[in-house]
């Protein structure tokens, strides 16, 4: 049986309490890809946002520009699952993403 602290209280869970701790936990944890592509969405969205200048009327966006904004548009569909997701965020020992769909042309 595991604690519960409540109020600066620590005492045994109940049977009732630690079925909604595992319930919660499962929760969370089924969570995972949710959570994942959330933060892709999130790198997706700054790293789009750093190449909006290209996009303005008196820039001539290069091919290899428009094509790299558009990988970035299609991560979600190109990229479903947790294995995916996983091979996204992955980052090199100085924190860089090392995914390829990062690398700016």
């Amino acid at each position: 049986m595991s604690k519960v602290h409540i109020n600066g209280i620590t005492r045994d869970a109940t049977l009732e309490e630690q079925a909604e701790l595992d319930a919660l936990q499962t929760a969370y944890i089924n969570d995972a890809p949710n959570r994942k592509l959330n933060e892709i969405k999130k790198i997706r969205l700054q790293k789009l946002i750093e190449t909006d200048f290209y996009a303005l009327g008196d820039v001539t966006m290069s091919d290899a520009m428009k094509t790299y904004r558009q990988n970035m548009r299609d991560i979600p569909a190109n990229h479903t699952d947790e294995e995916a997701y996983d091979a996204l965020l992955a980052r090199d020992s100085d924190g860089k993403l090392t995914h390829s769909v990062w690398s700016k042309p």
